[in-house]
């Protein structure tokens, strides 16, 4: 399919067809990936996706007190002053 370059300010756009839109259950944002000379438009991905049900599943396996980061042993990190 061929589509029209826009101009959008000093930019330039593409129109996506609404059928095409739906086809690939774009939503409000989409990632933009430029390779080997190629502009791939790809659904937009939430990176935590799952993070909550792993985390639950996680907390009915494993005892609450290692559940904790107190029995991490400290760094060499952890003893500089921090400034913010």
């Amino acid at each position: 399919m061929q589509v029209e370059l826009i101009r959008i300010g000093n930019s330039r756009g593409v129109r996506i067809p609404k059928s095409v839109i739906e086809q690939c259950g774009f939503g409000d944002r989409i990632d933009l990936v430029v390779e080997e000379g190629r502009v791939i438009l790809v659904r937009n991905s939430d990176p935590r996706r799952g993070w909550k049900e792993a985390l639950q599943a996680a907390k009915d396996t494993i005892p609450a007190d290692e559940f904790l980061l107190d029995g991490i042993p400290e760094h060499e990190f952890d003893g500089d002053d921090w400034t913010w």
